[in-house]
């Protein structure tokens, strides 16, 4: 991979997006699901979502968030799906070929978790002030990226966690470079801050590090989160009406479909505004 690389929105991307067409309804099968505000039923790992159809789409696909489902709106398997779909199981689906079903709904959140971590390291690659960790992060993108096509009996004695480990704190070093280049603020450090509710209209977070800061239902209407380090945060039911959140570090469509904006929230390149922000 070059050094110049090119914005966030690198078309290497494509392949860390879900392509549900593509996948055998994994998430509908390989999670367990709860009852509650985002699940209107409990389900057992391993299990098929009743609203699995046989061409493993969604039969209330459009209707998710009205039946009580807008936890699935909300997930994202940053293409993990199709990546064991068709190439760890080379195509061959569990309903066609129960004897794979086990593995594979073992290997699937698995490979999730690396393909969130290529998702990251793609940013981090693209960002200019982090040019001298430019070597170690390619080198740790193409170790993750070799972990992901491993026969899928390899899959279970990998060391996710720490291999997270390592990555995360690349990625930090990463952001400490790039949040370094934003104007100086005080309480630039809100890591796992309890922001629940907070009223943040309009705040400057520019260059704030809010890695796993609690966002759920903040108002964050207006406000510059511009190179702010997003890691991990919950944003459940946060207003970002009108924010600004160009040039924020490691956000995820995930968060973003948990959240609520409009047509005047401003997107990095790389990320789409959720459908339901239209509604």
């Amino acid at each position: 991979m070059p050094d110049n690389v090119q914005g966030p929105d690198r078309s290497d991307r494509a392949a860390l997006r879900a392509d549900c067409a593509s996948c055998f309804g994994l998430c509908c099968v390989a999670l367990t699901l709860t009852r509650s505000a985002d699940f209107a039923i409990d389900k057992d790992a391993g299990k098929p979502c009743g609203n699995l159809q046989e061409d493993f789409r969604c039969g209330i696909h459009t209707e998710l968030r009205t039946r009580g489902f807008p936890g699935c709106t909300v997930y994202d398997c940053f293409g993990a799906g199709q990546k064991v779909s068709r190439e760890t199981f080379d195509g061959q689906d569990w309903r066609g070929a129960p004897r794979t079903a086990r593995r594979m709904f073992q290997v699937f959140p698995v490979m999730r978790q690396l393909h969130e971590l290529l998702w990251y390291l793609t940013e981090a690659l693209s960002l200019e002030p982090a040019r001298p960790l430019h070597g170690e992060i390619r080198r740790t993108l193409e170790e993750t990226e070799r972990l992901t096509h491993l026969p899928a009996d390899a899959f279970l004695d990998l060391d996710v966690a720490g291999h997270r480990d390592i990555v995360a704190e690349l990625l930090l070093r990463t952001s400490e470079l790039v949040r370094a280049t934003a104007p100086r603020r005080k309480k630039r450090d809100r890591r796992g801050a309890d922001l629940i509710g907070a009223r943040l209209k309009g705040a400057d977070l520019r260059g704030v590090d809010l890695r796993g800061a609690y966002l759920i239902a903040a108002d964050l209407t207006g406000a510059d989160l511009r190179l702010a380090d997003l890691t991990g945060a919950d944003f459940r039911d946060a207003d970002l009406s009108g924010a600004d959140l160009t040039g924020s570090l490691f956000l995820t469509q995930a968060q973003l479909n948990a959240a609520r904006g409009n047509a005047a929230t401003k997107l990095p390149p790389s990320l789409r505004r959720p459908a339901h922000w239209d509604r």
